[in-house]
């Protein structure tokens, strides 16, 4: 079976729910705060939710962080194949949440960032696999060994790039020779409207894609919905509107989800659908990692079909 094998930082979220952000130098009070296993974690759940082989080739620690990773990714049949970082703890992301759903993020760099050739290619990428990268793994001590990696595998091997916010700001080399690696781009309008300086999904997606060749592009923009380029045919696919409480890895569960329908043989339009109705059930969540499994997809979409 071809697997779903992700390259970047697992993290633990310290989540804080928060009335509103402090002014500089001021303090407010949390209502609720919540430790998470997230970011790499986040897709590998959801793409597992949805019936993927997933596999984490990134480092994690040892310590407290660590463990919570690995108990997460455990729960959900996800194999964590590089080896433990000895005598270091997976860093933390910390966050707060305003009623808006809106998030802010402060991050720590922890074991994580330890990362080398050797410890990726004990995930064995194969031919049929789907490999994700992150661009916040395309700075530091992390890019070295990830574009070696990445140059390094084997063919028929997918790269599916999530570029993140820092992605259009990395210097031009790094930013082309990723792009020329990648066999599909997935982001939010906002990442692809500050590489392109179109706005719009259609538009921002054929920008993209004229940057990347001959790519899949994929666009989306929450509730919304999304629009994918592959090759000649273009769509865009509807969102599923929803009052949301917690927006803190939408777009993971996204990207996880339709990846998982990848492998699972559907169109990249047929895997949007569903990656729209999970993110749409996972904003009224609290947590990252709270993906919907693929019976509520199924459920959630034969609800919209019949007018509910």
């Amino acid at each position: 079976m071809h697997r779903l094998i992700h390259t970047a930082q697992a993290l633990v979220d310290e989540v804080a729910e928060v009335p509103n952000l402090p002014a500089r130098g001021q303090n407010v009070m949390a209502t609720a705060v919540t430790r998470y296993a997230a970011s790499a974690v986040n897709i590998l759940v959801a793409a597992a939710r949805s019936g993927a082989t997933a596999v984490h080739a990134g480092a994690v620690g040892t310590g407290p962080n660590a463990d919570l990773i690995r108990e997460t990714l455990a729960a959900e049949h996800v194999a964590i194949v590089s080896p433990p970082v000895e005598d270091l703890d997976t860093g933390i992301c910390f966050v707060m949440v305003e009623p808006s759903a809106e998030r802010t993020f402060v991050t720590t760099l922890g074991a994580e960032r330890h990362i080398s050739l050797e410890s990726l290619m004990t995930s064995q990428p194969a031919a049929g696999d789907l490999v994700c990268v992150s661009g916040y793994s395309l700075v530091g001590s992390t890019r070295d060994p990830l574009l070696a990696f990445l140059e390094a595998l084997p063919e028929g091997v997918e790269v599916v790039l999530d570029p993140g916010a820092i992605f259009a700001g990395l210097p031009a080399p790094v930013r082309d020779r990723m792009l020329a690696l990648t066999a599909t781009w997935t982001s939010n309008a906002e990442e692809a409207t500050q590489l392109t300086g179109w706005t719009g999904m259609d538009e921002t997606s054929a920008a993209v894609a004229q940057r990347v060749g001959g790519a899949v592009v994929i666009v989306r923009d929450g509730p919304k919905g999304c629009f994918v380029r592959d090759g000649d045919s273009a769509a865009y696919v509807r969102g599923y509107p929803q009052t949301p409480v917690d927006t803190n890895g939408a777009g993971d569960c996204h990207t996880g989800i339709l990846l998982a329908g990848r492998l699972a043989g559907l169109s990249w339009h047929e895997a949007a659908v569903r990656a729209n109705a999970g993110a749409a059930i996972k904003v009224t969540r609290r947590g990252p990692n709270t993906a919907p499994r693929a019976a509520e997809i199924d459920d959630f979409l034969a609800s919209v079909a019949a007018g509910g």
